[in-house]
């Protein structure tokens, strides 16, 4: 996998771990012996590795083990780890309508727990929650700023949003999007670009009241082109995101780590989201000229 660098050191400590391969990832038990025995057979002696005909029945007669029994992360605790994180990140934002000053702690706690998220090691459930709120403190507030001056324009980003979510899945799931190393070497460089990009213009805005964004180029804001160019960047985020979860989840990752999964898919779609919203914001007010 030629993605997150966490991710990848975490698959290949688990590929060592001799409890991974127990689970049908690596055919080796806990004892170290290799054994083409099926999942949910434990061998009551070192020398007993094929299990009798009594044995096979009772396997296939007891329930599927969750994720819970086997310790290893699957779909479905991804996806329930990110719908708690949209749920924490609605009710930041509904507090930063309520309350404007806190979009200035949405928008330091999103910065500081990004990185802290980013490159720690050992995921934190409560580290991942908490950038889920500041992230809503951050949009709610400009949410609303969007909203009062373009009406209607929070929900064709938000209908916007799920519709490029859905077809990166849908396209995704079928085989025609992935990933490739070349493309990610670029994401990475354009990225992390992008970011100094967008500091160094809030300094800017802030300090020298100059918004880079603002300039016009033949008639068009470049803000327009830079966040066409960031939707595509957006949208590459996401394809890894949804590679990361598909290697995990087939390399037997640890439950643990679906927080770490949630926390990069709600990054990235929080990110789409932001994108699309300043585009409709351009495109709305070229047309009130």
């Amino acid at each position: 996998m030629a993605g997150n660098p966490l991710i990848n050191s975490m698959l290949d400590s688990q590929k060592k771990d001799s409890r991974f391969g127990q689970f049908g990832a690596g055919g080796a038990y806990s004892n170290g012996q290799s054994s083409s025995a099926p999942y949910g057979y434990t061998p009551t002696s070192p020398r007993e590795e094929t299990p009798t005909a009594a044995d096979l029945n009772a396997m296939y007669q007891s329930p599927s083990a969750t994720s819970a029994q086997t310790g290893q992360m699957s779909m479905n605790d991804v996806i329930v780890k990110v719908a708690i994180n949209f749920v924490i990140l609605l009710v930041g934002a509904a507090a930063s309508v309520m309350f404007p000053i806190l979009v200035v702690a949405g928008l330091v706690g999103s910065i500081v727990l990004g990185l802290v998220n980013g490159f720690k090691k050992e995921v934190s459930p409560v580290l991942v929650m908490a950038y889920a709120l500041a992230q809503g403190m951050l949009l709610g507030g400009f949410s609303a700023m969007a909203e009062t001056r373009y009406p209607g324009i929070v929900g064709q980003a938000v209908l916007a949003t799920f519709i490029v979510f859905g077809t990166l899945l849908v396209l995704f799931r079928n085989g025609k999007l992935r990933e490739s190393p070349k493309m990610t070497k670029f994401f990475t460089i354009a990225a992390i670009s992008y970011a100094i990009f967008c500091l160094v213009n809030l300094g800017m805005t802030l300090f020298g009241g100059t918004n880079v964004r603002s300039i016009e180029v033949m008639g068009i804001p470049l803000g327009l082109i830079i966040g066409l160019f960031a939707v595509a960047l957006c949208v590459y985020s996401l394809i890894l995101d949804f590679t990361h979860v598909s290697e995990a989840v087939r390399y037997g990752a640890p439950e643990r780590e679906s927080w770490r999964m949630a926390f990069a898919l709600t990054s990235s779609l929080v990110w789409l989201y932001i994108e699309i919203l300043r585009i409709l914001m351009y495109v709305r007010e070229m047309m009130e000229r």
